[in-house]
């Protein structure tokens, strides 16, 4: 990818936009009070280290400095909702975001595993086609998580920010003005987008471990937790490699599904949160140029 399309993304936070340029991230939020508040910090200088730039390793090095930029963006975001008295910090903050995390790993990737093992061990299957269903019970159970969060309010506002982050990366590369107005009329698809990512993720996941063998279901589960890093690297290579070869009708089949399931996690925004958006990213981009000076 080149640097345009390196440099700038972002994620809907609770009720703004988090965009991240080469040299710095803003956050542009809905203040309860009706005004936008803004959030400007300087990047880590992992992003131009070597590990940043070795193929494979430079996927799980980025991924978790997103991660955490990610869940400081949504910490942000939410402590700005609450207000001094009910502010998540500390111990607590740590807690929490370990649970989410145990979770997800539990639910996308031990649980398909148990199955597959399962329909190994008590309806004779053979070691591909319990890899098979394995696969297709994690495809299911992140489609149908992605769709059934999409009904809670919370969410569903999180998704329409999610929605204007593409509307207004989708503007910028395309040179027209950002105004909400126009901004509105661009796609809320994108193709580097995180959904992408986790759909990549997890088909890729049924080919790789569907080269393992059968094993007993202990050592299944850890495999699986073990070949993680793998797994998201091979991911980011492939987000990577596409990205960057949008202009080929191949590549073009290729991200379709990609793109189709972030119909279930972008909705259209209104013009409120087009302007958080826009806010968000012009924010981001003068601090981009400030700290190049």
């Amino acid at each position: 990818m080149e640097d345009k399309l390196v440099s700038y993304g972002g994620q809907a936070v609770i009720e703004g936009v988090m965009m991240r340029g080469s040299k710095a991230l803003a956050i542009a939020m809905r203040a309860p009070d009706g005004e936008i508040a803004l959030h400007v910090e300087k990047l880590a200088g992992i992003y131009k280290t070597r590990l940043a730039k070795i193929p494979f390793l430079r996927g799980l090095v980025l991924l978790w400095d997103a991660l955490g930029l990610g869940m400081r963006a949504l910490t942000i975001s939410a402590n700005i909702q609450t207000g001094e008295d009910e502010k998540l910090e500390g111990p607590a903050l740590y807690f929490a975001l370990g649970l989410s995390l145990v979770f997800s790993i539990g639910l996308f990737f031990l649980l398909p595993a148990t199955a597959g093992g399962l329909a190994e061990k008590y309806l004779d299957w053979n070691p591909w086609l319990g890899n098979v269903l394995e696969g297709v019970v994690r495809l299911l159970l992140l489609v149908g998580y992605v769709w059934l969060v999409g009904f809670m309010p919370d969410i569903r506002r999180v998704y329409s920010y999610h929605g204007a982050e593409h509307k207004t990366i989708n503007a910028f590369e395309d040179g027209a003005e950002l105004t909400p107005e126009i901004v509105a009329g661009y796609s809320r698809e994108h193709p580097r987008c995180g959904t992408a990512f986790l759909l990549t993720l997890v088909l890729m996941s049924i080919l790789l471990f569907s080269l393992l063998g059968p094993m007993s279901l202990g050592w299944r589960l850890v495999s699986r937790v073990l070949l993680l890093p793998v797994l998201s690297g091979l991911a980011y290579e492939y987000i990577k490699w596409t990205a960057g070869h949008l202009d080929s009708k191949i590549v073009q089949a290729l991200i379709r599904p990609n793109m189709a399931l972030q119909l279930l996690t972008t909705f259209e925004p209104d013009l409120e949160m087009l302007e958080i958006s826009i806010a968000s990213f012009n924010a981001m981009r003068d601090a981009d140029i400030e700290f190049a000076l």
